[in-house]
Formats: structure tokens, sequence, C-alpha cells
């Protein structure tokens, strides 16, 4: 049987747009899986990629929500920072995370932002059981994603937080925004050990390329310890192979990806769909 060859959508004059912005390009696979989805459910939208400079940016964000026909933007690197000052309205993951991944215009024409990288890892966890109410966690890497993890881990009503960057600053920052917002959490900052933890995530880029260390000393891991891991270069990194080779159970960095595209729909308005669902008509690309 011969393979089934994708039919392109057909764009038309009633055709909503999402804009996909970042730089570069080349890496995003946001689009592969929202247009297939799209698609699938009759859906009359489509998400653009559109490479946009640091220097560029404000100006094009304000240009490209001047238009009629666009129903939000998905922020990406270098972006998702700097896009907090350019909004009249954020959540308050955004303001602990000190970044935002998604825009919408509201009727009365001010920009809302929210961020859903911690959001999408959270449900990922949920759907494969982990509690994490009372909760110990570890996050490695306070960075955009870091951040956003840790503040939806601190919304789903984790005990402790450990924060971990090779940037001090970084991770105390991060600490001292959690501590204002949910100041029955323990937050720590001084340990990467993973003695004693309920999970730990990889929130770093630590697994992009071959021979990079570990985040963490894998000899302290429990096996009852479960590990998430933010990079999507490839599904099994070295740290998520070395934690189920001592009996951990695991979440790969895209299941973050697949699990928060249904907390984007709900932003933007769409009908949304399972995780599982996406995955089905996805067409990635590694």
């Amino acid at each position: 049987m011969s393979a089934r060859i994708p039919r392109p959508m057909l764009i038309t004059g009633r055709t909503e747009f999402i804009a996909h912005l970042g730089w570069p390009t080349h890496a995003f696979k946001a689009p592969m899986i929202y247009n297939p989805y799209f698609e699938s459910a009759g859906i009359d939208a489509v998400v653009v990629p559109m490479g946009c400079k640091p220097e560029n940016f404000a100006p094009v964000l304000r240009g490209l929500f001047a238009l009629e026909n666009i129903r939000g933007a998905l922020i990406t690197m270098p972006h998702k920072v700097s896009v907090v000052d350019l909004l009249d309205e954020v959540t308050p993951t955004v303001k602990v995370a000190g970044s935002c991944n998604a825009v919408r215009r509201a009727p009365d024409g001010r920009l809302v932002g929210d961020m859903f990288d911690g959001e999408g890892f959270v449900r990922g966890l949920a759907n494969k059981g982990l509690v994490l109410r009372g909760a110990r966690a570890l996050v490695v890497g306070s960075g955009g994603v870091g951040c956003a993890i840790a503040a939806s881990l601190a919304a789903a009503g984790v005990a402790a937080l450990a924060l971990y960057d090779t940037q001090p600053g970084a991770a105390e920052a991060l600490a001292q925004r959690l501590r204002a917002h949910y100041p029955a959490i323990m937050v720590s900052t001084d340990s990467r050990d993973p003695a004693g933890c309920d999970l730990v995530v990889n929130a770093t880029p630590l697994g992009m390329d071959p021979g990079d260390p570990l985040p963490i000393e894998i000899d302290r891991l429990e096996a009852r310890t479960f590990v998430g891991e933010v990079v999507m270069k490839t599904e099994r990194t070295a740290f998520l192979r070395a934690a189920q080779e001592r009996g951990c159970r695991i979440q790969v960095g895209t299941d973050m990806l697949f699990e928060m595209i249904p907390a984007y729909l709900e932003f933007f308005g769409f009908p949304t769909t399972t995780a599982d669902h996406l995955r089905s008509v996805a067409r990635l690309e590694y």
C-alpha cells in the first residue's frame, strides 16, 4: 500500500491564524502538531512560524495584534521574557515564571499572556499517576522552562521545592518569587541532591548534545523517584536512560509539548483535545 501524502491545508479569507514567534524557526515543532489537529478537527485555523529577531520583536508583536484575523500568538525563545513587559495583563504563573509563551487579545483590545510550559509538564505527570500535592521536588535549571515548571508545581500543591542553577542568583530570584506567591511551600536553593525527592526535573539544555554531563549525581537517585525531562531533541536522553536503569518512572521532553497544547487550545478558545489524539495526528520530524 502506498504511503498517504498529506493534503495541504486550504487557507481562505476566513482562516484565523496563530503566529508562532521566535528565532530561529528551524526547530519549531508546534506547527507539525497544531496544523494536523486543526485539519483533522475541521477547524479553520493555522499556526504560522514567524522568525523574528529580538530587536524587531516589540513592533512585530504590536503589528500582528492590529490584524483582525489573528487568534493569538505562541511565543518561544528568545522572546519569552521580553514579551511580559509588552502585555496588559498576565497570570500569576507568568509573574512567578518571569516569562510568557501565549498571548491573546481580549475583547477590549488588551493583550493577555499566560505560560503553559509548566502546565504541560504537570498535566503529563498527573496523567501518569504522580500525586504532586504534598510532594518534594527538585528542579535543576532556573531558566525560562525551569521557572515555568516550578511555578506550576507550586500551583499543584507540592510541599517542598529544591531549585538549582549553575548561576545561583537565578535560582534565588525564582525562590523569592515563589515564596511571595506560595508562602506555605518550603523552597531551597542550596543543593541538587535528588535523595528523598518524589520528583526530579532536568530543566536545563543538558542532553541536547552527546557527551553532555548528567544534571544530577545519578547514584543518589532512588528508584521510587519520578524523573522528568524537558529536552526534546531526542526522546530518551542519557539522563532518562540512566534513570530508567535505576528503576525510575520517566517523562520524556515531548510529553510536555503535547500536554500543554490542550491548555493552549482552551486559552485561545478552540475546541480542545487530548495529548494522545495530538500524538496520533502529529507529523513530527526529529
